[in-house]
């Protein structure tokens, strides 16, 4: 199989962490800048955008993140690398790693982009800027290329009329800093070819990613469950409920340890439905708030014994489930988790 080739139309710093990303599993990247600029212009941000791809590989390598093994070799040097920790990065790694990614000017655009097998538009978050850029790959980019906006506030409906090819566009929102948090949230049109969400996602979890799949819905997934998250702990700031940092603390060794491990829905039915339901329902009478009622499909579970756990249904089905070794599977997560953290109880001397 060939080796896929990546474009990204932007350099700034979601294009750039994508070029980090494809470079580190192997891949080669086309930087495009389509701007139109004077060539000294050009040079500038050509020396800026390596010298922060080689800062961060830099600063990768120093914080023990494995740069040793890209896709292409990985399997080859597994077996040399397996039971011992990876070796410190050497500056031929990282030229290596570097030399898959070529920047490249709007003259040369359309040939690179000609080339490329996943196109990610990357542009400043305005509609303008959007239309130019998919306009320019709708004009060069393969037939069979897979296209993908990293926008993080406009829908893949609205972008979709956009392209000339809409079953192969969709949506891909990448939480920063992209070569780091695995996740990857795609969001298909109504027009896009399952297909191609399918090879997408099979792209990205080939590198470890993990890609989830959404509707066109503002704010994702992420970002809309962090938006409530955070303008809560920033009123519980203004309202004096607690110190801003013991709200951090509280987030980090409390909210963040538990998700770290189960996920929001499948906590529901690991403590009940029905706490999550009287809880809602005090906090509406004690704060004279909608904000903290509970949404209908929590009464409805209520209603049909959907509970969770203790009922053997409720956001998941738990009915093939081995109840007990699921819970010892999820204590042991999160006994690792406090290994890791640093916060394993101490026994009084």
């Amino acid at each position: 199989m060939n080796t896929p080739v990546i474009a990204s139309i932007g350099a700034g710093r979601m294009g750039r962490g994508i070029a980090v990303t494809f470079a580190l599993a192997g891949m080669p990247v086309y930087l495009l800048d389509i701007k139109p600029r004077q060539p000294g212009t050009f040079e500038t941000l050509h020396k800026d955008v390596f010298a922060e791809l080689e800062g961060t590989l830099r600063m990768l390598a120093e914080i023990g993140f494995p740069l040793s093994l890209p896709a292409e070799n990985a399997d080859k040097e597994a077996t040399a690398t397996e039971g011992r920790d990876h070796e410190p990065v050497t500056v031929e790694q990282i030229k290596t790693i570097l030399s898959r990614v070529q920047v490249v000017a709007e003259a040369q655009a359309a040939d690179a982009l000609a080339q490329a097998d996943y196109v990610f538009e990357a542009v400043p978050e305005t509609l303008p800027a959007k239309k130019a850029a998919l306009e320019f790959v709708s004009l060069h980019a393969a037939d069979n290329a897979v296209v993908a906006s990293t926008t993080s506030t406009i829908l893949s409906n609205d972008l979709q009329p956009l392209v000339n090819n809409p079953g192969r566009f969709l949506n891909a929102h990448w939480l920063n800093p992209a070569f780091l948090v695995p996740l990857v949230e795609l969001s298909p049109g109504d027009h896009t070819e399952d297909a191609i969400v399918q090879q997408l996602k099979q792209l990205l979890e080939s590198m470890g990613k993990v890609p989830v799949v959404c509707s066109a819905s503002p704010g994702y997934i992420v970002p809309r469950i962090q938006a409530l998250a955070m303008n809560e702990a920033a009123r519980m700031a203004e309202e004096g409920v607690a110190s801003v940092e013991d709200i951090d603390k509280a987030t980090r060794y409390g909210f963040g340890f538990r998700f770290a491990v189960l996920g929001l829905l499948e906590f529901i039915d690991w403590g009940g439905g029905d706490i999550l339901y009287h809880a809602s329902r005090y906090m509406v009478d004690a704060t004279g708030d909608s904000r903290h009622a509970s949404p209908p499909v929590i009464e409805k579970n209520m209603k049909e014994n959907r509970i969770g756990l203790s009922t053997g249904e409720g956001f998941l089905d738990y009915e093939n489930i081995d109840i007990e070794a699921y819970r010892k599977q999820r204590l042991s997560a999160f006994v690792a988790m406090l290994r890791h953290i640093d916060k394993m109880p101490v026994r009084p001397a």
